[in-house]
């Protein structure tokens, strides 16, 4: 019997200037897997000197977003005062709430040389009673993340949630599991049932999961209740993202950068960005200038969330 339930094929989007990415959550028949709502696969892309990535300032109600770089590094600044630089292996938890801006900039200092930009950006959803928590933003710095090398030879570092004996600091708001795993050529792990839903996704190399492979850009939900053995027996290093948690026991709505248990909800959301409503999405300080509109189509429909190409 097989460990995969079923397989989701992360789908190429060019944002332009060769800047692409791979979405692989929302899919078809798979909204969620645990609390992850959104899940996107930046890269791996090469800039030139002087290449900018710039999402100006753009709102979210009722998530958190979670950026996790494996190359590169991105500024974060949001309406609550917050400006923070994202490294390789830093977990930027922003908690939107009842309402929250932010924007995501090239650094100062990527912009005298060659990068590269490579990297997860992933959304949770809050959960019910807690969809207009007040906003928050929480930085964690890779040194303050469990890690742990497994008998196997890998290496495993808890993001978020609880895994592996271990637990991050990182404060949810609903049962979690997000792991970044390297693996070695032969490294391998097992991974308990002790989550409701699980999946990996590969972002580098082949993995194989009991024996079946998964290659890179492929994302495998995992048979509930069972333990599986995780493996790479390639020619080269594998890197991995185990990403689940309890099951979410009502729907979400989708639309542009807003989730929510309700459509009321995200049409009232959309009202406030539309009308540039203060009060509701502040600006964000030091980045005031700049701003994506409203789309144009009518909420109701599920439209992918918004980026910005290089330039």
């Amino acid at each position: 019997m097989s460990a995969i339930d079923k397989c989701i094929d992360g789908r190429t989007r060019d944002l332009g200037g060769g800047f692409t990415v791979r979405r692989v959550l929302p899919a078809a028949g798979q909204q969620m897997i645990g609390p992850f709502i959104f899940f996107d696969h930046m890269g791996p892309t090469d800039f030139p000197a002087g290449t900018t990535i710039d999402v100006r300032p753009h709102p979210h109600v009722a998530l958190a977003t979670v950026t996790y770089l494996f190359d590169g590094e991105i500024l974060h600044r949001d309406s609550l005062g917050f400006r923070q630089e994202i490294h390789p292996g830093d977990v930027n938890w922003m908690v939107a709430g009842r309402g929250i801006v932010h924007s995501e900039r090239t650094t100062a200092r990527s912009l005298g040389r060659p990068t590269r930009m490579h990297g997860i950006q992933s959304w949770v959803a809050l959960p019910d009673g807690r969809e207009d928590d007040p906003p928050s933003f929480h930085h964690h710095p890779h040194a303050t993340l469990p890690v742990l090398e497994t008998p196997g030879g890998a290496r495993l570092c808890v993001i978020a949630g609880e895994a592996f004996g271990r637990r991050s600091p990182v404060e949810t708001a609903w049962p979690t599991l997000y792991v970044d795993a390297a693996l070695p050529c032969e490294a391998g792990f097992e991974l308990t049932a002790d989550h409701e839903e699980r999946a990996i996704y590969v972002a580098d190399g082949d993995v194989q999961v009991d024996g079946e492979t998964v290659t890179a850009g492929r994302l495998a939900l995992l048979s509930p209740g069972r333990t599986v053995g995780i493996a790479n027996r390639g020619g080269h290093a594998a890197r991995a993202m185990l990403l689940g948690g309890a099951r979410f026991p009502t729907p979400r709505h989708v639309w542009w950068n807003f989730v929510a248990s309700s459509r009321e909800r995200i049409e009232r959301a959309s009202r406030a960005w539309g009308e540039r409503d203060r009060s509701v999405f502040p600006d964000v300080p030091g980045d005031e200038q700049e701003f994506i509109p409203l789309p144009q189509a009518p909420p109701g429909a599920a439209e992918a969330p918004s980026r910005a190409a290089p330039n």
